[in-house]
């Protein structure tokens, strides 16, 4: 039952904080009540255990013979996404990866994004536009032209570890992920990606500051550690597959007006 769980209590905070009209611009203080709510979550309540012992980011499955990690490669195994709960406001869900799998380069346009990293070690490194926006191109005109960003992070974080918090346009809101270790990412996405709504997920590579200059914007050697050109590339082949949430579900109802409905 449910009822009680950290998982229930997540999914009714974040029903309070997020509605369709706001849900990328909840108050510093709702995002700090999930974010100290999502830092007490542990890998069992989630029911994960401790993923410490399973190389593959795939604890939740048990052992199976055929999914013996001494017989795979490690790059041809997959990511796994435990869905939770999702609705028009937010998503919760949690990110399985096997050591040395990425998650590349993708922005969160006009998102507000909460991870907490349940066990494992993770680098992140995160950027977020420049403002004013500069722009380049590069001699060859088959290239998409180049925005500058500003790094705003570049580090390794180990569970246990306080929640991260992405904004759209500041905390890094374009990342990648690489899984050190092991390990698995609870997420809280709000709203969530969306077609529709044109919220669709960009991909990007990173080149040095000094590989492109504009007009606007001469190449200046002080920018060159903290500063980089990202160019939106076509979706990779990501090696990614729906799990099995094992963890409390979340009771839930037909909410206000705005509404989340029960997936």
């Amino acid at each position: 039952m449910a009822k009680g769980s950290s998982v229930q209590a997540l999914y009714e905070l974040c029903r309070r904080t997020f509605t369709s009209s706001s849900a990328a611009s909840a108050s510093p203080q709702a995002i700090r009540k999930i974010s100290a709510l999502m830092d007490t979550i542990t890998p069992e309540e989630v029911g994960l255990g401790d993923g410490l012992d399973d190389d593959r980011g795939l604890g939740f499955f048990g052992s199976s013979p055929f999914n013996n990690p001494n017989r795979t490669a490690r790059w041809a195994q997959p990511i796994t996404y435990l869905h939770i709960y999702e609705c028009d406001s937010f998503t919760i869900g949690i990110f399985c990866l096997p050591t040395s799998s990425v998650i590349p380069l993708h922005d969160h346009p006009g998102m507000t994004v909460l991870s907490k990293i349940l066990y494992g070690s993770m680098h992140v490194k995160a950027y977020d536009w420049t403002e004013p926006s500069f722009i380049a191109r590069s001699g060859n005109s088959k290239n998409n032209p180049v925005r500058l960003g500003k790094l705003q992070k570049d580090t390794v974080l180990t569970a246990p570890c306080p929640t991260t918090v992405l904004y759209p346009k500041t905390g890094g809101n374009l990342h990648c992920f690489t899984a050190v270790t092991s390990c698995a990412v609870l997420d809280v996405l709000a709203p969530p990606y969306s077609e529709v709504a044109g919220r669709n997920c960009t991909y990007y590579h990173d080149y040095p500051y000094s590989s492109f200059s504009t007009g606007e914007e001469p190449v200046q050697p002080d920018k060159g550690e903290d500063h980089a050109w990202l160019e939106a590339i076509e979706a990779p082949d990501l090696y990614m597959r729906s799990g099995a949430y094992t963890g409390p579900a979340v009771q839930g109802e037909l909410c206000f007006p705005g509404s989340c409905t029960i997936i």
